[in-house]
């Protein structure tokens, strides 16, 4: 028999997801981000689930070769743009959109020929600092990508810093504007999930780029998913496969760094940090047995952690746990953790196998 892990992706809960973002975007058109391998729900899977966005995101183009291959035909953006000249040929051949954010890109494009005419966009660097062309940099780079006769047309866009928090997007909003007003009126992408969800009127722009929310989380420190109408798509689950009885001093786990206050019952969970279950989870960090809370115990360990279950007589071997998922948000077991859901998902490992939820 398998060992009981297993993490259930739910397809209707990922469509119902789309149709929140759909609902915030108004008329502009909604790319499905879907790197990471759709933030460890598996590509095809979740591109099939979430059928109905106008586009895909991705940044690998292994990842965009899969789509193609599994059917895709609807445009794929390609989020950091090509790597080096010999990308870009598969732009044109599989018919993709690249970010272009520097100018070796910009003499990529130049002096490359794609195969096709593509669409471009252009990325600027509104305070972020990572990617993107500075107002220095972009007439020229956006002339540049005009002139060039294998590119059909050019979108501009940005990336928040922290529209999830207390600076929002008023600055960065702003400098974008104000560096595009050159080229206006021309098509732009802006928001993010936290943008998207925050701002909506000011920020949907075009094109709409969701992420987190798709899968179900929460961009917000403060806002619950289920606040925002968001159903949980990952589901991970095991069981009970041992219980042990601590008695008042003793202790459990590597390094002895649980020591019982009192008399004790543990129910011994088959998921570790090789499964992807964070390894610095503290004690305390919550699971729900059998659909009721419990709590982490002692330090995680490859394969197992221990879960405090005195209070729920019923918990024996084979008993149900939820590591993450339907009745506990990715959000608050990243929380415990000091993480977030997004590291969660995409730290899943290959051991655990990922079913169609019921």
């Amino acid at each position: 028999m398998p060992r009981p892990i297993r993490a259930a992706v739910s397809a209707s809960a990922l469509a119902h997801n789309l149709a929140i973002a759909r609902g915030h975007a108004g008329s502009a058109k909604v790319w499905a981000v879907l790197k990471a391998n759709a933030y460890g729900h598996g590509l095809e899977r979740a591109a099939g689930a979430l059928g109905a966005a106008d586009g895909f995101a991705v940044l690998d183009f292994q990842e965009a070769a899969r789509l193609r291959a599994n059917g895709v035909r609807k445009p794929i953006l390609m989020l950091e743009g090509p790597f080096q000249a010999l990308d870009v040929p598969l732009l044109g051949r599989q018919g993709l959109t690249p970010v272009i954010h520097n100018a070796e890109q910009v003499e990529m494009l130049a002096g490359t020929d794609p195969g096709a005419a593509i669409g471009v966009y252009l990325k600027a660097n509104s305070g972020m600092n990572r990617l993107g062309f500075t107002a220095e940099g972009l007439r020229a780079a956006y002339d540049c990508l005009r002139a060039n006769p294998r590119v059909r047309d050019v979108t501009l866009m940005t990336h928040f810093a922290d529209a999830d928090g207390a600076g929002g997007i008023k600055g960065q909003l702003a400098e974008f504007e104000r560096m595009i007003k050159p080229f206006s009126p021309v098509p732009r992408s802006v928001a993010n999930s936290a943008a998207l969800l925050r701002f909506p009127g000011q920020t949907a722009a075009d094109w709409v780029r969701p992420g987190i929310m798709l899968y179900g989380c929460s961009p917000f420190a403060d806002r619950s998913a289920q606040s925002l109408g968001l159903k949980p798509v990952m589901t991970l689950s095991s069981q009970i496969i041992s219980i042990q009885h601590l008695k008042r001093g003793e202790r459990v786990g590597y390094g002895f760094s649980y020591e019982a206050a009192a008399a004790l019952t543990l129910g011994i969970v088959a998921c570790g940090y090789a499964d992807g279950y964070p390894r610095h989870a503290p004690s305390g960090t919550p699971v729900l047995v059998n659909g009721q809370r419990a709590s982490t115990v002692g330090r995680v360990s490859m394969d197992m952690i221990a879960v405090d279950v005195s209070h729920l007589p019923g918990a024996g071997i084979g008993t149900p746990v939820t590591l993450w998922g339907e009745g506990l948000s990715a959000d608050e077991v990243g929380a415990a953790a000091g993480t977030l859901s997004y590291e969660l998902f995409t730290k899943l490992t290959s051991r655990v196998p990922v079913i169609e939820a019921a």
